[in-house]
C-alpha cells in the first residue's frame, strides 16, 4: 500500500504526469525533456528525481549523457499504462507536447542522416558484396522463431536495425554497442518506429551490464550480427552473452564465411576474414554450448557478390555456462 501511494503522490504534479506521459513513448535526456516541456533543467530534473525514488520511471547513464525511460515492469510499469490510457480523454493537453516530442525526433533525424552520408559509400560497398539484407534478415527470423523468445539481447547492435526486425517476435529487447553515436541512431530508429519494448544501451560485449542467467532472470537468446568480425577475441564476447542466458537459451551468430577481401581489414577494420564452420563449432565445444541448425546465404549470381553470409545457433545447457570474461 506504501508503495502505491507513493507512486500515486509522485504522479499527482501536472508536470510529472506529462513527464511520466511522454517519458512512455520515448528515451530520453534531460536537455530534450526541457525542450519538449518548456521548463528549466534544475526544476525538470528535480521532478525526474522524484519520479525516479517512486519506481515509475528509470534513470540509466551513457557516457556524459543520462537518459530516462518509463518502468518496464512492476507497479510503476502498471500505474504508467493506467494513467496512459486514462489520459487519452484529454489528448488536447497533450499534444503540444507530442509536437515537441516529433520536434526533438527530427533533430536526431537529422544528426543520424549525417552519420549515414558520411560512411555511406563504405556500407554499400560491402553490401554490394553478398547477398540482399533482406534474404539475410529473412533467415534470422525464420531461425529465431524456432522457439518462444520473450526477451533478445542484441550484442553490438549498431543501428538497432534487428531489434526493430524482430520486435514483433519478443516481448522486450536489449541492444548494446560502445558506440555512442551508433546508439543515437538506434534510438532514434526505434522511437520512429514506436518500438517501445526495446531499449539500447552503451556497454561493451566482452563485459555486459547484465546478471548471470538464471531460470527466473537472463535473456532467451542473444544475437551477434555482422558483430565478431571486428574484434580480437570473437570467442570471449560469445561466452559472455553465454553468461547472461537463461539455461537452455540461445545464440545466434550472423557473420562472413572466410574470405580473402583484404581491403575489409585494411580499409574498413575488419579485425576477421570470415569465420569456418569448424572454428564456431570449436567455441560452442569449448563454452559447453549445443549446437544447432547452421544456414549460408550466399550471394546473388551475376552481380558482384563474393561474400555468403553463415548463421550459426547454439544454445547453453540445462547447467548454465558461468564464467565471466575479463574486460
Amino acid at each position: 500500500m506504501d508503495e502505491l501511494l507513493a507512486m500515486l503522490r509522485a504522479a499527482a504534479d501536472p508536470t510529472r504526469l506529462r513527464l511520466l506521459l511522454i517519458l512512455r513513448e520515448a528515451e530520453l535526456t534531460v536537455s530534450e525533456l526541457t525542450q519538449i516541456l518548456g521548463q528549466s533543467q534544475p526544476r525538470v530534473s528535480r521532478h525526474l528525481k522524484l519520479l525516479c525514488d517512486a519506481g515509475l520511471i528509470l534513470r540509466f547513464k551513457e557516457g556524459s549523457w543520462v537518459f530516462y525511460r518509463s518502468a518496464e515492469k512492476g507497479a510503476g510499469a502498471e500505474l504508467g499504462h493506467v494513467l496512459s490510457r486514462l489520459s487519452e480523454r484529454d489528448a488536447d493537453i497533450l499534444a503540444s507536447d507530442r509536437r515537441r516530442l516529433a520536434q526533438v525526433r527530427e533533430a536526431r533525424a537529422a544528426e543520424a542522416a549525417a552519420f549515414f552520408k558520411a560512411n555511406a559509400d563504405d556500407w554499400e560497398r560491402i553490401r554490394s558484396l553478398h547477398a540482399p539484407e533482406k534474404d539475410v534478415e529473412t533467415a534470422i527470423a525464420t531461425m529465431l522463431r524456432a522457439q518462444p523468445v520473450e526477451s533478445l539481447l542484441d550484442a553490438g547492435t549498431g543501428t538497432g536495425r534487428m531489434l526493430e526486425l524482430l520486435a514483433g517476435e519478443i516481448k522486450h529487447g536489449v541492444g548494446i554497442d560502445v558506440s555512442p553515436e551508433m546508439l543515437a541512431i538506434a534510438r532514434d530508429r526505434l522511437s520512429r518506429a514506436r518500438v517501445q519494448h526495446c531499449q539500447v544501451r552503451l556497454s561493451d560485449v566482452f563485459r555486459m551490464p547484465f546478471a548471470t542467467g538464471t531460470t527466473d532472470n537472463g535473456f532467451d537468446a542473444a544475437l551477434f550480427h555482422q558483430v565478431l568480425h571486428y574484434l580480437d577475441d570473437p570467442q570471449a564476447a560469445v561466452a559472455e552473452a553465454a553468461r547472461v542466458l537463461k539455461p537452455g537459451g540461445r545464440i545466434l551468430i550472423v557473420d562472413f564465411a572466410p574470405h580473402d577481401l583484404e581491403f575489409l581489414r585494411s580499409e574498413l577494420a575488419h579485425r576477421r576474414l570470415g569465420f569456418s564452420d569448424k572454428e564456431v563449432q570449436g567455441w560452442f565445444e569449448a563454452l559447453n554450448l549445443k549446437p544447432l541448425e547452421s544456414a549460408a546465404i550466399a550471394p546473388h549470381t551475376g552481380g558482384n557478390g563474393k561474400l555468403t553470409v553463415k548463421i550459426w545457433a547454439a544454445a547453453t545447457q540445462a547447467r548454465h555456462h558461468r564464467s565471466r570474461v575479463a574486460a
